[in-house]
Formats: structure tokens, C-alpha cells, sequence
């Protein structure tokens, strides 16, 4: 039990990343916002470092970690706070839950991975969920672009790409990984601030947001990630995909009043059954931890 309780308040961290990004992102811009995060993370996970005697030898695997931070956080982050100027904090946090879908594509494309017939079933109940999410919102609004949709698109995809490299690259360890990907993300995103325009304007809300994303929905949740990758295992862990969507729904809905239209649910649910089937978790979800929860 102590196990669901940290998955759920790991999506609920992870779901309130994208209404702090949303908070934020008018305030700070989207290259300086992200820059917060990530130097906020990686300034956390130093402290932990330190606490642990772990350190992740930075100089000695700098090509690593400058690969992992673009593809893990400085490309994905970016994408996602553009996206978050115009996108609601629900559909970020649906769409959020297409990168295995991505997965997939390139372990068949990339690395010549076989492709079970569940997962294919999966991709095309993805898709049509997309389909019916981003269609009817983007219907529903005028003079509205796809690139945000395409742009948060992008984002899973290099999540997905972060993920092949990662099991193809040397063992360097969870924290070490998490930690030093994230000074390199700082250092990529650092040439963008001077490429587009930002004029910060904060104020008390703006700022907690900013704090908030940095400090727990970046830092502190890689931490819990991990703990939970050891206790329950990466596959058991996983499960957290299906609850962030669930998560940035309520939080988008309590604390921005955004509207939940019955399209919203149809498409969040093809999407997160599509992921069930592309993981391989949707059976043992329902016999083990979204047992117990009591969803679905």
C-alpha cells in the first residue's frame, strides 16, 4: 500500500507540472522558464548527491549527459512550455501519455524490435484518441495553430528517444543519469535565451510556480521515481503513466477552471487504453495496483 500511495503522489506531482508550466509560462517565457527548471533540479539533485556521496562525474561523461539532457529535458521542457502558452492542462497531460506509443515506433524503426500485436492495437487506439482529443479542441477554438499540438507531439517523442538511448548507453545509474542530464539541459537551453525574447513579469503565484516545478515536479520527483523503480520495479512503476492525465485533468479543472467536455474523456480514455496495451500493463494493472486503487 505504501507502494500506490507513492505512485499517486508521484502523478500528482507530475500532473501539476504542466499547470505550473501553465501559471508560469506567460510571466517567465518558455526558454527562461525552463531554464528555472532545470537549473532548479539539478541544483537539488547536487544537494542529494553530496548527502549521498554520489556524484555523477560530469566532465568525465559530458557527451552523455549533454545527449540525455537534450533528448530527456532540454527539447521535451521547451516543446512543452510553448505548447503550454495555448493548450490547456489537461490535453498537455493526456497527450503527455503518447511517448510509448513513440517507443514503439522507434524500437521497431531504429533498433529492429519485434512489434506484438497488442501494441499495434495500442498505437491505433492512441492515435485515435489524439485524433479525437486535439480535433475537437482545436474545432472548437478560432485562428488556433497545430504546431502547439505537434510541438507537445514532439516533446513524447523525444521522451521516447531519451528512453532507447538510455538502455543502449553504459550503466551510469538512476540518480547519476537524472543528475547530470539536468546540468545539461542547462547548459543547451542556455543559447536559446538570447535567441528569442523574454520579459519577466512575477508575482507571488508566478513565483511559487516557478519554485514548485523546479524544486519537486523536476527534482524531488526523480527521487521518488527512482525509489519506486526499486521497490516495485520499472515495470510496476510504469503505472504512474496512466495517472498523470487523470491528475493534470483535476488540476487544470480546480485551479484554472478549465472546462471537461465529454470529447475530453473519450479521448483521454483511447489514450491511456492504447498505453495500457503498448506497455503490456494493462492486465497487470487491473490485477495489481489499479486493483487496489479502484480504477477503471
Amino acid at each position: 500500500m505504501k507502494n500506490v500511495g507513492g505512485l499517486l503522489l508521484l502523478a500528482a506531482i507530475w500532473g501539476g507540472s504542466f499547470l505550473f508550466i501553465r501559471i508560469a509560462v506567460p510571466a517567465f517565457g518558455p526558454v527562461m522558464l525552463m531554464e528555472f527548471r532545470v537549473l532548479l533540479g539539478a541544483i537539488f539533485l547536487s544537494a542529494v548527491g553530496i548527502t549521498l556521496k554520489q556524484q555523477p562525474q560530469l566532465w568525465k561523461r559530458k557527451k552523455h549527459y549533454l545527449i540525455l539532457g537534450w533528448f530527456n529535458s532540454a527539447l521535451p521542457f521547451l516543446l512543452f512550455a510553448y505548447a503550454a502558452q495555448t493548450i490547456e492542462v489537461s490535453t498537455l497531460a493526456i497527450l503527455n501519455a503518447t511517448a510509448p506509443f513513440w517507443g514503439v515506433c522507434i524500437g521497431y524503426i531504429l533498433c529492429k524490435e519485434g512489434v506484438a500485436k497488442a501494441s499495434l492495437f495500442g498505437c491505433v487506439f492512441g492515435l485515435i484518441g489524439v485524433s479525437v482529443l486535439v480535433g475537437v479542441d482545436l474545432n472548437d477554438q478560432q485562428d488556433v495553430s497545430y504546431l502547439p499540438t505537434f510541438a507537445t507531439l514532439g516533446a513524447t517523442l523525444s521522451y521516447a528517444i531519451a528512453s532507447h538511448y538510455t538502455k543502449a548507453s553504459a550503466n551510469v545509474g538512476a540518480l547519476n543519469n537524472a543528475h547530470g542530464s539536468l546540468w545539461g539541459a542547462a547548459i543547451l537551453i542556455i543559447p536559446f535565451i538570447f535567441m528569442f525574447p523574454y520579459n519577466i513579469k512575477t508575482d507571488t503565484q508566478v513565483v511559487w510556480s516557478v519554485l514548485l516545478l523546479g524544486l519537486i515536479c523536476t527534482g524531488a520527483a526523480y527521487i521518488l521515481y527512482f525509489k519506486l523503480i526499486n521497490a516495485m520495479g520499472a515495470q510496476s512503476a510504469l503505472s504512474v503513466t496512466f495517472l498523470i492525465p487523470l491528475f493534470g485533468v483535476l488540476w487544470g479543472y480546480l485551479v484554472l477552471d478549465e472546462a471537461l467536455t465529454m470529447y475530453t474523456f473519450i479521448g483521454g480514455a483511447f489514450i491511456l487504453v492504447g498505453v495500457g496495451l503498448v506497455t503490456g500493463l494493462s492486465q497487470q494493472v487491473c490485477k495489481g495496483v489499479m486493483f487496489k486503487l479502484c480504477f477503471r
